[in-house]
């Protein structure tokens, strides 16, 4: 069962979150956040990519750009924009975007469930891009940045949802991006023990986003353990920093694929191999979203065209054979445009569903890339099915939108 803690989280004071919040450190390039940051010395970007301290073109893991992010970290703490607050709390963080909400538990999520499989993930994980974190993680001794979990929805934590969201918030504020942040401290004992009780009711957890995150707060807790001779599994080391969703506030958006050209095929070529395992239909110029799952919208040669996978090009009954995902990466781009890995492949980009179908038709039409292809998008039941099998999603399958802000909330981990 899911192990939870309340904890005292490092936190701005109200009237400096706006200018301390930020974007996760892996959704933008050192030289954006350069630019966000301007010439706020408040933003968590000096701390989560503090490359953007040095001149332009500084590595990212340069050890003089480590360092300074522990300086930066202390820096923030002695001039009062980072507090710790006295008690251990858990904090309820709501999202708004587009008219819809998700709320999401604020907690320490136990190193030993992820260790033990009891926090269940859907992807695989580089291990260079764990070492990163991982060496962030220790040399400043805490959690910066959350990662995204989901569970399955439970009626008592939704009633917890639901009389909070009607009390006065300690931060709510609108992003430039549009989105809405609001955050709440659980202070009520009894709320806390409440929650720490139902959590520990549900079988699993779910990584919904920051696999890399998450296992490098992991396997940091799970170091500082082994070398702590005096460990017995109640330091705060042992947890992570995690926001937790009801799985039913959750919204997976298409993540949509665009290739430099057609290994050799003609258009025409191409269309006719395709249709080998697809019902081809022209759509013609008028953007095309896919209406269902099996369904894809390609982008041609200044057209639109639906293709609907046929039968026996799926299996409804395998958690990954159903997938969009699947479907496309076998016979699309592996059997026709000789694409076979989707993490390395330099003739292939991924676009988010955040950017919408319009940026898949320019990205052609610029002559960048020669076609596209917009997927359905999988939904959580498909991941949470996929994470309970023990297989794996295909690269590039989920797009959550929207990302948690960073800097709300920071777990030391002592």
């Amino acid at each position: 069962m899911a192990k939870v803690k309340p904890f005292r989280g490092v936190r701005p004071p109200k009237q400096y979150v706006e200018k301390v919040a930020s974007k996760p450190y892996d959704v933008l390039s050192s030289e954006e956040a350069r630019a966000e940051a301007g010439d706020n010395e408040m933003s968590l970007y000096h701390i989560i990519k503090p490359e953007i301290d040095f001149e332009p073109g500084t590595g990212e893991h340069e050890p003089k750009v480590y360092d300074k992010a522990v300086e930066n970290f202390k820096k923030f703490q002695d001039k009062g924009w980072l507090v710790q607050d006295p008690e251990e709390y858990y904090y309820i963080y709501a999202q708004t975007m587009d008219g819809r909400t998700q709320y999401g538990f604020v907690v320490g999520a136990s190193v030993e469930d992820y260790l033990t499989g009891r926090i269940k993930k859907h992807e695989l994980t580089r291990r260079e891009k764990e070492a990163d974190r991982m060496h962030h993680i220790e040399i400043n001794n805490a959690n910066i940045e959350p990662v995204f979990l989901a569970f399955p929805d439970n009626s008592a934590l939704e009633d917890i949802i639901d009389r909070t969201a009607q009390t006065t918030p300690e931060y709510d504020f609108v992003s430039e991006d549009g989105i809405g942040h609001t955050l709440w401290v659980i202070k009520d004992k009894d709320t806390i023990d409440t929650i720490t009780r139902e959590f520990g009711e549900i079988p699993y957890l779910y990584i919904a986003d920051g696999h890399h995150r998450t296992a490098a707060a992991a396997h940091v807790g799970e170091d500082k353990a082994k070398a702590d001779p005096n460990h017995n599994g109640t330091e705060e080391y042992n947890y992570l920093l995690a926001v937790c969703f009801p799985q039913s506030h959750l919204k997976v958006m298409d993540y949509n694929r665009v290739v430099v050209d057609l290994n050799g095929n003609t258009e025409e070529e191409f269309l006719q191999k395709l249709a080998d395992k697809f019902i081809v239909e022209d759509k013609g110029t008028e953007i095309y979203k896919p209406a269902k799952l099996h369904n894809f919208a390609l982008y041609l040669a200044g057209k639109w065209y639906s293709l609907t996978a046929k039968e026996g090009t799926y299996d409804d009954n395998d958690p990954i054979g159903v997938l969009d995902v699947t479907i496309s990466s076998d016979y699309i781009l592996r059997d026709i445009l000789g694409i076979t890995d989707l993490r390395s492949d330099k003739r292939i980009d991924f676009v988010g569903g955040i950017r919408g179908l319009g940026e898949l038709k320019q990205r052609v039409d610029s002559g960048e890339m020669k076609m596209a292809l917009a997927l359905y998008p999988v939904t959580m039941k498909q991941i949470i099915d996929i994470a309970d099998s023990g297989k794996i999603m295909p690269p590039k399958a989920t797009w959550f939108e929207p990302k948690l802000r960073s800097g709300l909330i920071i777990h030391k981990l002592d």
